[in-house]
């Protein structure tokens, strides 16, 4: 296997392990250990690490070393207010762009959700990766890929490590209802209020993240 298809497998790994939390914001990220935890040659991890250098996941510093990049609630404004831009382009384009067959299967997957929260008395979201995520469907099906490319491969992980991290309420069952609003909006061809509705819903999670801010420095 060549080193190339090595680093992106084990780039996988990674930003898998990332964004569940096995690997915690913070942690070192030491190539030996690495190496052995996930059997592979120091060659291909370090090609890996240096993507995820470039999507912002690791950092480096000196007389540091790599690590899990740290998320400071100033940053995750930043993020979250260039998501909310984005995403409600992308909730634009999506209402024109994307097939019946893929409404359906957004329609399927938001069913799936309804069913997982009545089933944990609302009290956790399917809270999924990848195509199974409710915005990367939509942010695919704008069928734009310098966007899909600025959203996916640049801010998406960050924004599960937050989810993974967040202490803040998840809203489950609003958010459920905001995710139906905003398929309905999809179906009926409406791009206007698709992308109202996505910068809304964004929009909440942003002033959380805000709000949280100002009450920890009071």
């Amino acid at each position: 296997m060549k080193i190339g298809t090595q680093a992106q497998e084990v780039a996988d790994i990674l930003i898998r392990d990332i964004t569940s939390g096995d690997l915690p914001e913070g942690s070192r990220v030491s190539e030996p250990e690495l190496s052995r935890r996930y059997g592979i040659g120091r060659g291909p991890l370090r090609e890996a690490i240096l993507r995820l250098e470039g999507m912002g996941l690791v950092v480096r510093a000196p007389h540091v070393g790599a690590r899990v990049v740290t998320l400071s609630q100033s940053e995750l404004v930043e993020i979250f207010a260039v998501r909310e831009a984005l995403e409600g382009m992308a909730a634009r384009l999506a209402a024109k762009n994307m097939s019946d067959h893929e409404l359906q299967e957004l329609e399927a997957l938001l069913d799936s959700h309804a069913t997982y929260i009545k089933e944990n008395k609302g009290q956790v979201y399917f809270d999924q990766q990848g195509d199974y995520d409710f915005h990367y469907r939509i942010i695919k099906g704008s069928h734009n890929q310098r966007l899909v490319r600025s959203l996916c491969d640049e801010l998406y992980h960050l924004i599960q490590m937050y989810r993974k991290s967040s202490e803040s309420s998840k809203r489950p069952e609003q958010a459920l209802f905001e995710h139906q609003m905003i398929l309905k909006a999809l179906k009926d061809r409406d791009a206007d209020l698709a992308e109202m509705l996505m910068r809304r819903h964004i929009g909440k999670a942003r002033r959380e993240i805000e709000q949280f801010i100002e009450a920890s420095s009071a």
